[in-house]
């Protein structure tokens, strides 16, 4: 085989300024047994994968970077832990994780990603270099390691048959309007909003900058030690919420939450900053949209035994997403419906697309390290970092045992905070990390969001009763 060039996405990834390592953590109900784990792991879709049995090699004379071939060996890939990590106790495995978000490089003598088996602790630290794939198809194909629990011999499946079914079904229906409904005022509305995010995403990368309060990051705050609590959410619940505002998903919920938590923790934290802070103050956080259509577990097997080289990589668009500070007494639905109303204008632009165009033109016309400056100075001047992942609807096994949660975080950023969502099984948990020394405490910040998820459950249980007996009380959920 030949040697592959990195992506551009690859190549900002591996820039020393950013640097972004996935950590997808999967815990089990019973200790891993290490032989079958490695037996497994040999024949399994990962090691077949190009990415992950090539070396970082790059040109001494040109400094560019390729991909080459290599073999994989699996002793150097699998690190056992037999005894408890960070003096055990209950967020042993988050401190674990802590300590890997800001000191502990990948080697580069081998493939980019290594297993941390944590055998005291009943789980398994997958850690898998950014510049390797986007968060999502490298979750799927770490999924490909995992079965179902009721069938010991298929895939994990994302979503059902039947969703899947619906989802292509709206899919080509909304194709279908926007092929025949397309209006002058559409477009105006498109080209509008995708200019002005344009002019937004350019002044967060010169000078534009989010007020300074208990959560703000800055420059090198990526190097400071971290700290890492999970919030817990059931996704039926979310789904409650939505269902009682027209037109909502669980995105806008999840975002909804977010907001809310936010300014719950910053009207209480003990910080001058916190509490000069006044109703309607713009934080910025920022996330990132996959460009492609992502296969399912089952299609990422074909596509990688098929062209792989060609399907593989980053690609994604950057999201600026503003929330508003509000103090306490505000009905905690008002922050959902206020978060579905500015992701739909986000929705109606091509702001994601625009941004992976800048992006991509900025690394062919400049280079690595100009787009790289770029990129930091955006994270320098907002307050945190949001992704969302969708995991397996059904309990799955790994190595034979069965699967109990699945968390995922990153390396550290310039952000004092960041939170990385994932889903599996009707349950959510949020990786909430922190610069200990800005958030000392990011379990109370956990809390605050726990807490506003329940306060709107119990506000959209008593709208969907009022509405099912026919009284007015729906207009919490309305405008």
């Amino acid at each position: 085989m030949e040697d592959q060039p990195v992506t551009p996405a690859g190549r900002l990834f591996l820039r020393p300024e950013i640097d972004q390592i996935i950590h997808g953590v999967i815990g089990s109900d019973a200790p891993l047994d290490i032989d079958r784990c490695k037996a497994e792991l040999a024949s399994s879709l990962l090691l077949r994968h190009p990415r992950f049995n090539s070396l970082l090699a790059v040109d001494p004379k040109t400094g560019k970077q390729r991909w080459r071939p290599t073999l994989v060996d699996i002793d150097k890939h699998l690190i056992i832990f037999p005894n408890p990590v960070c003096n055990g106790g209950d967020n042993a495995v988050n401190d674990y994780l802590s300590d890997l978000a800001v000191s502990s490089p990948l080697a580069t003598d081998k493939p980019l990603w290594e297993i941390h088996v944590l055998l005291a602790h009943n789980c398994a630290v997958f850690r898998v270099h950014h510049a390797l794939g986007d968060g999502v198809s490298l979750v799927k194909l770490l999924l490909t390691c995992c079965r179902r629990e009721d069938d010991a011999n298929a895939l994990p499946r994302m979503i059902s048959k039947d969703e899947d079914l619906k989802n292509q079904e709206k899919y080509n229906e909304l194709r279908s309007m926007r092929k025949t409904n397309q209006t002058v005022w559409s477009f105006l509305k498109l080209l509008f909003l995708t200019i002005l995010f344009f002019f937004k995403f350019l002044g967060r990368s010169l000078s534009v900058k989010d007020r300074k309060t208990a959560l703000s990051g800055g420059k090198g705050i990526e190097l400071w030690p971290r700290k890492t609590a999970t919030a817990s959410f059931l996704i039926q619940d979310m789904k409650l919420i939505k269902n009682i505002i027209p037109g909502c998903t669980v995105n806008d919920v999840l975002f909804g939450v977010i907001s809310c938590g936010l300014s719950r923790y910053l009207e209480d934290v003990p910080s001058s900053s916190s509490k000069a802070l006044k109703n309607g103050t713009v934080l910025t956080g920022v996330a990132f949209a996959n460009l492609r259509r992502q296969p399912g577990v089952q299609e990422l097997t074909e596509l990688i035994e098929g062209k792989a080289g060609k399907q593989w990589g980053n690609r994604f668009g950057m999201l600026i997403l503003p929330v508003t500070y509000h103090k306490s007494g505000s009905n905690p639905l008002d922050y959902v419906k206020r978060a579905k109303a500015m992701i739909d204008w986000k929705k109606s632009s091509l702001e994601p697309q625009l941004s992976y165009v800048i992006g991509h033109l900025v690394m062919k016309v400049f280079g690595a390290k100009f787009a790289t400056l770029l990129m930091y100075r955006i994270l320098c001047n907002t307050t945190f970092t949001i992704t969302n992942v969708v995991g397996p609807k059904e309990e799955i096994t790994m190595a034979g045992n069965k699967v109990t949660y699945m968390r995922v975080s990153s390396s550290s950023l310039p952000h004092s905070l960041t939170m990385h969502m994932m889903s599996y099984a009707g349950k959510a948990e949020m990786q909430i990390m922190v610069a200990k020394d800005l958030i000392p405490d990011p379990h109370v910040l956990a809390k605050c969001f726990e807490d506003a998820l329940l306060e709107m459950k119990t506000l959209a249980q008593l709208a969907a009763e009022d509405s099912a007996n026919g009284t007015c009380a729906i207009k919490i959920a309305a405008h």
